[in-house]
């Protein structure tokens, strides 16, 4: 992980991956009550917006760090964390778009939901391997 100077400096670092993963486990957990049908309401879809863009923008910050530096949700010591790193990025971008066409009322046929359904899998998956938390566990066994 990143790690900065000062301990004040450590400490925001964590909050920011705190907020980083609370955005994406609510994102997926907003895409599977989309895919079950849940209602859309005013609030949700606004929610939808503001942490999809959220997330594509600490997404596109993270992937122009050196490649030498290690990135919030890079706890999974896979030799080719690199390119595991650049799609879970991808993915979670392509999880930020997915998610705006349905909070601004894009049609979503069939084949839409099942790549959205794919992507929130492999995320969730990527997740659960990597996020050794009960508590987040717990979150991510809901979606």
């Amino acid at each position: 992980m990143l790690r900065l100077g000062s301990p004040s400096d450590q400490t925001r670092e964590m909050n920011l991956e705190d907020i980083f993963f609370s955005r994406l486990k609510l994102m997926v957990v907003m895409g599977y009550g989309y895919l079950d049908n849940y209602p859309l309401g005013e609030r949700r879809r606004q929610a939808m917006l503001e942490n999809a863009q959220y997330m594509t923008q600490a997404t596109i910050a993270s992937s122009r760090l050196p490649h030498d530096t290690k990135v919030p949700f890079d706890s999974n010591p896979h030799p080719k964390s690199t390119a595991i790193d650049h799609i879970f990025y991808q993915r979670i971008k392509l999880l930020g778009v997915m998610l705006s066409a349905v909070a601004k009322g894009f049609p979503m046929g069939e084949p839409r939901r099942t790549a959205l359904r794919e992507n929130l899998d492999s995320i969730r998956q990527t997740l659960m391997f990597s996020i050794p938390s009960e508590v987040d566990l717990a979150v991510l066994k809901v979606a």
